[in-house]
């Protein structure tokens, strides 16, 4: 039986393939900002850098992935995106915040890409 780290791991890598399927351009994966938070995959789309969470789910019970994104989590991701473009000196960009919703329920994979989420 997998862990929730190696379950996590899965995801992440399935949504990098799929970003990069669309051609978009990894930057990072599971940026740290000290305790400000994590950013799953950090892209680009052309000229728009792109801040992705990515949300997995086997099961419907508890609603789709995407829905279990608080307003608290909303805080912090942005926390984070906003130490990324500090530590890398990043001005004057284009950017957004894109959720990678991942099911997989009843033997059946779907991944949702809501571009612009929050």
């Amino acid at each position: 039986m997998e862990n929730n780290r190696d379950i996590g791991y899965k995801a992440e890598k399935m949504a990098s393939d799929f970003l990069e399927s669309l051609g978009y351009s990894i930057i990072q994966k599971n940026f740290h900002f000290g305790r400000y938070g994590e950013i799953d995959i950090i892209c680009s789309d052309n000229t728009t850098l792109v801040f992705v969470e990515v949300k997995y789910r086997n099961t419907c019970n508890y609603g789709t992935p995407e829905s279990s994104i608080t307003y608290k989590k909303i805080k912090t991701l942005r926390r984070a995106a906003e130490g990324f473009l500090y530590i890398r000196k990043i001005v004057d960009t284009e950017c957004r915040f894109d959720i990678i919703a991942i099911d997989f329920t009843d033997g059946m994979q779907s991944i949702r890409h809501l571009k612009s989420a929050f």
